[in-house]
């Protein structure tokens, strides 16, 4: 039984609220010098912590992430015929 995660990208003001942040979610990485963190929730959570993360007064904004809705099976990809020779020949 798999649960479906997205992302969040917190931006904030101080470095001291990351303990606030880890809260509301799995943190995943948090940039010191750009002052934003990568928080994962389930999908189905996601609009509700959404909208209490935007409400913290030390939050700038959150995104959401688009990987869920990013088409990761590709069509037609064509090979490159030189890398394929080279797979070949069996060194």
């Amino acid at each position: 039984m798999r649960t479906n995660r997205q992302g969040l990208i917190i931006w904030f003001q101080h470095m001291k609220n990351i303990k606030q942040i880890k809260r509301y979610g799995h943190l995943i990485y948090v940039s010191k010098n750009m002052k934003y963190a990568v928080v994962y929730v389930n999908q189905d959570e996601i609009e509700d912590k959404l909208m209490k993360l935007e409400k913290l007064p030390f939050v700038s904004r959150v995104d959401k992430s688009f990987k869920p809705s990013i088409k990761t099976e590709f069509e037609n990809a064509k090979k490159d015929k030189a890398k394929e020779y080279d797979y070949k020949m069996g060194i």
